[in-house]
């Protein structure tokens, strides 16, 4: 599945990162501890957080996530939006619990 399905399917927002939604998705991360997420997003991985800084953009450029949701509602800061936008990483945003992104991600086969 593709970022831009998955958009549609959770009814996401896209907050930064429009030039990564044909970006092919694998797999679930879910944490907020920017140490752990390093050892463990995959490739292709969505990752759910409600960290909202550019370090979140640089982890998921390093680990070449797929895209980033944010829960809760939450929207990245100005810093995570312009590096997002530089480096093709869809960041979404969801008022959605993690818990709750994770059911849905899990019936659509991620």
């Amino acid at each position: 599945m593709k970022v831009s399905e998955l958009k549609e399917k959770l009814d996401l927002t896209l907050c930064a990162g429009e030039d990564g939604i044909e970006k092919e998705l694998a797999g679930c991360y879910i944490g907020d501890l920017l140490s752990l997420a390093m050892a463990h997003v995959s490739e292709k991985n969505v990752w759910i957080t409600i960290q909202t800084n550019v370090n979140v953009i640089a982890v998921s450029a390093l680990t070449e996530a797929g895209c980033v949701i944010l829960a809760e509602g939450l929207k990245p800061d100005e810093n995570a939006l312009s590096k997002a936008n530089a480096e093709g990483i869809p960041v979404l945003s969801s008022e959605k619990t993690a818990y709750e992104l994770a059911v849905e991600l899990s019936a659509l086969g991620i």
